[in-house]
């Protein structure tokens, strides 16, 4: 589905054709499903975004998804700072992609990843609250016959001081919502903020630690039944035949079938029922040519694009190939990157009602998700279907983890609707299994790099090569969107000079240049995407060019960064709070790293030590971010802490590999994530310089691993190349 832009013209027309009093609801079968997805009263809605209750009750309304991020409350606390609301009496929930769609998506973009949940749509909802507290005052000021000017609010409360007259935002709501919106609103600065920019509580905690708050794997709608599916476990696979009389006795069994070209599924009463038929259930797999496939031969196939001499070039100034064969040192490493999986907590899972035709009536196709992408789960659906869009509807549900799994593919969507249109008229909710969700993920993309740097006599940095091979994200998830043979999303964090995901280094001669190799299994955006690999490689890489001419690696740094203002603010308050250049505590070495992604500039100090036996010991990391306005710092505190979770499971687990065609690792016991005792105290740094909006959620997971790799090498001399660590030894070189 196409996703047009929302202008600020499209944006107040959209507003103002449905700023009445409109009811807002949702057509659940159930009060629990209700409550999931926390529809309006029918009360005044000022416009899109605000709906002011009698009780004096706000309700901000977030297109984008709350995955564990605070994307929830971070967007809340915008609009309510342009309303100048109360913020005790502030609630939130969803608009479904399909009311969007009928008001020519007046909510703009669904989209919740790369950190783009509060940086791309700040303007928007912002100028929503705004438009909200300008409806609300000229409302009451015209109930006083008085001029809209002579008027003030604060926490819901208008005034007009030269009266003393007050009233409340609830009074006047159902005036308000009847006025014209203005054509144009002006924004507060961040300087005069009173609710964005502070350390406000989340949202959605309450819900999460009561166990009220409804995930997709606990939604139950009347008459619901269970699905658990299998799909051939080599990508590309077919599903050949099943014998469905085999489990017919099998007890709660409902129907088992096919599902698309690769997937067999059975319905049941319970899901451990469904699961149990379907684990019995005797499957012949046609796994075709890719069944022959493993990790050697993806490796090999990476490693000839190294040299390859075809390239698709990222990023260049001067002449690298010359300046390197002239050097007076040439400097040269390999390293690898593999595959890894999302492993969301909550396992893919989707209900869906599928309603026919019947006196008169369309039929209809309803799903209730986790997604991080409602209108693409909507997209998804229509498809699947075979419905026009005005006759299915996505019922957004809070995530059990995102991570990217969540956002482009919805696989599972299409799944369940394909079920449910083989049991009409009954709600059907499947729930992958975890072996299920291992095996048929879209895994982070697996790539090599050569670097190659030349020196002159003097020993300065002259040139730098930079080579990668591998898996392009978008050949495999938007092909449409590669251009000359070109994935642009393979180059983050390596750009030139701009305001996103470039390099913060100068180096006279630079060529950055991608050899496209894709295998068969299927990638896609994994947190952080590509910014991950890169800022290991060259990061890990500048380190070793510090070590081999004898610098200290934060000097040599800073050399190159005197044109990179902003990389070397983060660089150097890392370093400050790190208290690099004085001593460690005994036994422990300290590594630095540095990037810029997701339109922030984030630099990391990790303190590590590793004892003779090679256990690694992570103590501390010390993070410094510049995400341009900082809307909630307590928010990004715990988003830099989440994110070293994230990124030092990966460096230290985080491997997917491949024989017989298919993942080997199936659950947690082959794929282990960062244990309790193993996470590192974290101190964060929030150093928003304002003048742009950065994203939270992923850049600091990029350094996590450079900076951890770097300090072992300062511990033992070792210089890992390829992740993950558990399978190097770290004893001492």
């Amino acid at each position: 589905m196409s996703a047009p832009v929302l202008s600020r013209r499209g944006f107040i027309a959209g507003s103002a054709a449905t700023g009445l009093v409109v009811a807002f609801h949702i057509p659940f079968a159930d009060e629990a499903a209700a409550q999931a997805a926390t529809p309006a009263v029918a009360t005044p809605e000022i416009n899109a975004w605000v709906v002011v209750q009698p009780d004096e009750t706000i309700v901000i309304r977030i297109a984008r998804s709350e995955m564990g991020q605070g994307s929830l409350t971070g967007l809340a606390q915008l609009v309510a700072e342009e309303l100048d609301c109360d913020w005790s009496r502030v609630k939130t929930e969803y608009p479904t992609p399909g009311q969007s769609l009928a008001r020519k998506r007046v909510w703009g973009n669904f989209s919740t990843g790369g950190s783009r949940g509060i940086r791309e749509s700040h303007d928007y909802v912002r100028k929503g609250g705004a438009i909200a507290r300008t409806m609300l005052v000229q409302a009451a000021a015209d109930g006083w016959q008085v001029p809209a000017a002579q008027c003030q609010v604060d926490k819901g409360v208008i005034t007009h001081p030269a009266s003393g007259r007050k009233t409340t935002y609830g009074k006047v709501a159902l005036a308000a919502a009847q006025l014209t919106p203005p054509a144009d609103v002006a924004l507060k600065d961040p300087k005069d903020w009173k609710l964005a920019g502070k350390r406000l509580a989340r949202l959605d905690t309450r819900g999460k630690l009561d166990g009220s708050q409804v995930y997709g794997s606990d939604l139950k709608l009347p008459g619901m039944l269970n699905a658990a599916i299998r799909d051939c476990p080599v990508f590309g696979g077919k599903l050949a035949s099943f014998d469905a009389a085999a489990i017919a006795g099998k007890p709660g069994v409902k129907k088992v079938l096919r599902v698309g070209d690769s997937a067999v599924a059975v319905v049941a009463d319970t899901w451990w029922r469904a699961k149990s038929a379907l684990d019995a259930l005797p499957v012949v797999w046609d796994e075709g040519p890719n069944a022959k496939i493993g990790s050697a031969e993806i490796a090999a196939t990476l490693k000839a694009g190294l040299d390859a001499p075809e390239a698709a070039v990222g990023n260049s100034n001067g002449d690298a190939r010359a300046a390197l064969a002239s050097a007076a040192r040439v400097v040269e490493a390999v390293y690898a990157y593999p595959f890894q999986n999302h492993a969301t907590m909550e396992t893919m899972n989707a209900t869906a009602k599928f309603t026919p035709a019947s006196d008169g009536v369309p039929a209809r196709c309803e799903v209730w998700t986790p997604t991080q992408n409602g209108e693409a789960a909507h997209a998804a659906t229509v498809e699947a279907s075979g419905l026009p869009a005005s006759q299915c509807e996505v019922y957004k549900l809070l995530l059990g983890g995102g991570f990217g799994r969540r956002g482009a593919v919805h696989d599972w969507v299409h799944q369940v609707v394909a079920i449910a249109k083989e049991m009409p008229g009954t709600p059907v909710k499947l729930i992958w299994s975890r072996e299920e969700d291992m095996t048929h993920g879209r895994y982070h993309p697996i790539t090599q790099c050569k670097l190659r740097a030349g020196f002159d006599a003097a020993g300065s940095l002259t040139a730098l090569h930079m080579r990668i091979s591998g898996q392009s994200i978008l050949a495999g998830v938007f092909p449409q969107n590669i251009r000359d043979g070109k994935d642009p999303v393979v180059f983050q964090g390596l750009n030139a000079p701009g305001p996103e995901a470039s390099i913060g280094y100068g180096v006279p001669n630079l060529l950055i240049d991608h050899a496209m190799r894709n295998p068969h299994v299927p990638p896609g955006f994994w947190r952080g995407v590509n910014l991950n690999q890169n800022t290991i490689y060259l990061e890990c890489f500048i380190d070793e060019l510090a070590h081999a001419t004898k610098q200290d690696p934060l000097a040599f740094r800073r050399k190159l960064m005197t044109q990179h203002p902003k990389h070397l603010a983060v660089l150097n308050a890392a370093a400050e709070r790190a208290g690099w250049g004085k001593p460690a505590p005994k036994g422990v070495y300290r590594g630095i790293a540095q990037t810029m992604g997701f339109g922030s500039y984030v630099a990391a100090v990790a303190e590590v030590s590793v004892d003779k036996e090679g256990k690694l010991k992570v103590h501390r990391i010390v993070a410094a971010t510049d995400p341009g306005h900082a809307v909630n710092p307590q928010q990004i505190e715990a988003q830099v802490e989440g994110s070293f979770v994230y990124g030092l499971s990966a460096a230290l687990y985080g491997g997917c590999t491949v024989k017989d065609g298919r993942i080997e690792q199936t659950n947690f016991d082959t794929y282990p994530v960062l244990h309790l005792d193993e996470m590192p105290k974290v101190e964060t740094v929030v150093m928003p310089s304002g003048g742009f909006w950065g994203g939270v959620g992923e850049p600091t997971i990029a350094v996590a691993a450079p900076a951890v790799l770097n300090a072992i090498f300062a511990a033992t001399g070792q210089r890992i190349r390829e992740l993950p660590l558990k399978n190097h030894s770290l004893k001492k070189a």
